[in-house]
């Protein structure tokens, strides 16, 4: 569905070149919800762009739904942009118009009949969940309605693709769920391929199927995101995936049982799908002297099965303390002993 082929983007400032996307590969499966994470200037935002044509890259192509996107113009490029969805971090919305009146935009300007427009508003106010809000105007809206009308609107001309930018960035957590939500909906409901770019590894992990993960304009990393999960390589990579498996406040509490109990050791057990049926604690704790302070723990699921973390210390005899270590080595779970300088 989507396809980038050596993709190069360079801005010429007054401070000199700017590489924002520097030699990208890749490829976009049609019904994929696929995500793009990396902080501020990584240059997934310019990437994101690059699909429907509002940015043009220096160097090779840029494919989506058939079209070279990155070759044509004028009227072609219109034409592609009505199969590429687009919603934004904020909304973008007409004030001036109702819900049905932002919706039907798009319409509009396809030249779209009046009594096909309607009937198309109908549907989608119903898909987003606004029914009863269409004549209401976007002052009158929470930020999760708006972002429905914005989702609604981007669905009108039925895309074949939809760009999501930072889409849930201005929302709260509860309504940043019931919006991912959504997505997911539409995405199994219409087959609609979706590319997502956060800056938020919770985002990527409720919906995506794969992730790429960008820094310095290149992808430094990229798999589905239940392996991205379990071993990530790049340092990057890393300090996203413990902004869901490991809280801030994990680590203060095993900084204080690192200094308090120095014979023991921190360890941090990954179980993936069936891994977590096995009873490893219960045969730990049978078959070897120590005892086993469990931390924190948490399940999460993916598009592509659950992934759990645990955290637990163990205390007791050094010797025996290494024999359970080793233990936890030789099972079906990922287990890494914590330190922390």
């Amino acid at each position: 569905m989507i396809l980038i082929e050596q993709a190069k983007k360079i801005f010429h400032t007054k401070n000199g070149r700017v590489t924002a996307v520097d030699d990208i590969n890749l490829s976009v499966q049609e019904g994929e919800i696929f995500g793009m994470i990396g902080y501020s200037g990584a240059g997934k935002s310019t990437l994101i762009r690059m699909l429907n044509g509002l940015e043009t890259p220096t160097e090779g192509s840029v494919t989506v739904a058939g079209r070279a996107v990155s070759k044509i113009k004028g009227k072609e490029l219109r034409k592609a942009r009505q199969e590429i969805g687009m919603i934004f971090q904020h909304f973008n919305l007409l004030w001036s118009r109702t819900v049905r009146e932002n919706i039907a935009f798009p319409l509009e300007i396809a030249g779209v009949n009046k009594a096909v427009r309607d009937k198309r508003v109908n549907e989608l106010i119903e898909l987003v969940g606004l029914e009863g809000r269409g004549d209401s105007y976007p002052s009158q809206l929470s930020g999760g309605q708006k972002q429905r009308v914005g989702i609604a609107r981007a669905l009108a001309n039925n895309p074949q693709v939809l760009l999501c930018d930072e889409a849930t960035s201005a929302l709260d957590p509860q309504t940043t769920d019931s919006i991912l939500e959504l997505l997911v909906d539409i995405n199994q409901r219409l087959g609609l391929t979706i590319v997502l770019i956060t800056h938020e590894m919770h985002v990527i992990r409720k919906i995506c199927h794969r992730v790429a993960v960008m820094e310095a304009g290149k992808i430094v990393e990229l798999g589905t995101v239940l392996d991205v999960f379990r071993r990530p390589e790049q340092q990057i990579t890393k300090r996203f995936v413990q902004q869901v498996t490991e809280p801030e406040e994990s680590k203060e509490t095993i900084h204080h049982l690192l200094e308090s109990h120095p014979n023991g050791k921190i360890v941090k057990l990954t179980f993936v799908g069936v891994s977590a049926e096995q009873p490893v604690m219960t045969e730990l704790i049978r078959q070897f002297n120590v005892d086993v302070n469990i931390l924190q723990g948490k399940i999460s699921q993916t598009q592509n099965g659950a992934y759990g973390t645990l955290f637990v210390q163990i205390t007791g005899d050094a010797t025996e303390v290494d024999k359970a270590t080793a233990f936890l080595d030789a099972q079906q779970v990922d287990s890494e002993v914590i330190t922390y300088d």
